[in-house]
């Protein structure tokens, strides 16, 4: 397949820039069949990790009572870290950035207030603990899972399944792994809510230029 014909491109192009992270457009009430996922993780193992050890591991939560809590113990952390972003900006004025802001935690709250009902929840895991401070350490651990579960997401979008990438829960790593049997030398990286998504569409986000953020042969201010 030719990958670069400009037809070709701009599927492409429109996939990678309209992947976002879903709250309120989850469709709470549909259920996500089994075979889509399975064909995603395929997908998603095709991705690259450090020296091909493919240590990764996805746990794939449906069970109503683990979901609830699992949704407990993400609730807890969500309105913990609110409370303490809350008071760090109680001074804050009403800029564009701010509102904006705004907006995600209003989507970030209906997320936690309804993860209980989402229809299926993903863990990303990799073999081994983080325990090595360096810079080296953990990137070698993380950036052989990460890949894979961006992978995932893309192609849950792609087939009409939104997902959201969060890390709240890894406040309470040990209760949930105690909950779902996770063995002692494996990390979670993130929790992906999963479901079809309501609407037909993605539009790309605002994002500062990119230019301002890119240098060429050395760090430039």
């Amino acid at each position: 397949m030719n990958l670069i014909t400009p037809e070709n491109l701009a599927v492409l192009d429109h996939l990678l820039t309209t992947t976002r992270s879903v709250r309120k457009r989850l469709d709470l009430t549909r259920p996500v069949e089994r075979d889509v996922i399975e064909r995603c993780l395929e997908i998603a193992a095709q991705a690259p990790t450090g020296s091909n050890r493919q240590g990764w591991h996805f746990v794939i939560v449906t069970d109503g009572e683990k979901k609830q809590r699992i949704a407990e113990l993400y609730r807890q952390s969500w309105y913990g870290y609110n409370a303490q972003r809350t008071k760090a900006t109680a001074q804050s004025q009403a800029t564009p950035e701010e509102m904006q802001m705004q907006r995600v935690i209003s989507s970030a709250r209906y997320l936690a207030d309804h993860m209980q009902d989402v229809p299926l929840l993903v863990i990303p895991c990799i073999e081994g603990r983080a325990q090595d401070p360096t810079p080296a350490g953990q990137a070698s651990l993380y950036g052989s899972v990460l890949p894979a579960a961006w992978s995932l997401m893309l192609a849950l979008r792609a087939r009409g399944l939104g997902s959201a990438w969060t890390t709240l829960h890894l406040k309470y790593e040990k209760d949930i792994a105690d909950l779902l049997g996770i063995p002692d030398g494996i990390t979670q990286a993130a929790l992906l809510p999963v479901a079809y998504f309501k609407g037909d569409d993605f539009k790309a986000a605002k994002r500062k230029p990119i230019r301002e953020k890119t240098y060429w042969n050395g760090w430039q201010t």
